[in-house]
């Protein structure tokens, strides 16, 4: 048999290693990216002295309410998160420990993913525009829809632009606010015939929503269980299809008809 004084030296030996593990994961990088609640924008508003949305060739209306575009920040593609950060990024309401891979293309750099992200953002506008005009009955030849938002990329911006538009240029359809004066927020990807897309991220971006204000928020349907994992006291979230549900949605709250608002 091992001496007491012969066990505890194998322990100790053997504890090394383990500790070396430890070591080295706690300094090694890992291939996560993690994100947490990003700004909102009024897309109602002005973004750099800019209007965000400015229209020719019909009659605008003035907006009282505000409609919040939301986003999420991650750390960058060329960023390496050892195991502490990654750690206690995981045990956080407010933070997202995300595949690299599921947030970037791989192999791309920094400026690669900027003028990506960019791009689909356009794809997202020019999309809005179609989606927001079609609904109204009006001819994208007759009616020009100028989209201005700065450092803001990706594709989930879209369904929030055309709701947008559909508010400035139509309302509740009576001559009211569509937003009935209250601060909502919203996201999701958008078609040009108005089906309204998942985008990810959701539980961050109602933190960020509650942040800046606002009580109801619109989400795409198939995303409604994420927005409520981490949902801010006091909000409330209608689940959204189309561009057109959202729009009914909006038009039954302002007129107090409860029972025609959908929730998840």
């Amino acid at each position: 048999m091992l001496s007491r004084l012969t066990r505890n030296r194998a322990l100790a030996l053997s504890a090394l290693p383990v500790a070396a593990l430890f070591a080295v994961a706690g300094l090694a990088p890992l291939p996560f990216a993690i994100a947490q609640p990003g700004s909102t924008a009024d897309v109602l508003g002005r973004d750099k002295g800019r209007e965000v949305i400015t229209v020719t060739g019909a009659p605008v209306r003035e907006t009282e309410g505000k409609l919040l575009m939301t986003t999420i920040v991650a750390t960058g593609p060329s960023v390496d998160n050892d195991f502490a950060t990654v750690a206690d990024a995981w045990f956080r309401t407010d933070r997202a420990v995300l595949p690299r891979a599921s947030v970037y293309p791989p192999g791309k750099s920094d400026a690669e993913v900027a003028k990506h992200n960019l791009g689909e953002m356009k794809q997202s506008q020019d999309a809005a525009v179609l989606a927001a005009l079609g609904h109204l009955d009006l001819n994208p030849k007759d009616v020009k829809v100028t989209l201005h938002l700065a450092d803001i990329g990706g594709p989930s911006a879209g369904f929030l632009f055309s709701l947008g538009i559909v508010d400035k240029l139509d309302g509740d359809g009576a001559g009211g606010d569509l937003t009935g004066g209250r601060t909502i927020a919203g996201t999701g990807t958008i078609r040009p015939d108005g089906t309204v897309g998942a985008v990810g991220g959701v539980s961050l971006k109602t933190q960020a929503a509650g942040r800046d204000g606002a009580s109801v928020f619109l989400v795409p349907k198939a995303e409604c269980s994420d927005a409520q994992a981490e949902l801010p006291e006091g909000m409330r979230l209608i689940p959204v299809s189309t561009l057109s549900d959202a729009v009914s949605s909006l038009r039954a709250l302002e007129q107090g008809q409860e029972s025609r608002v959908p929730s998840c």
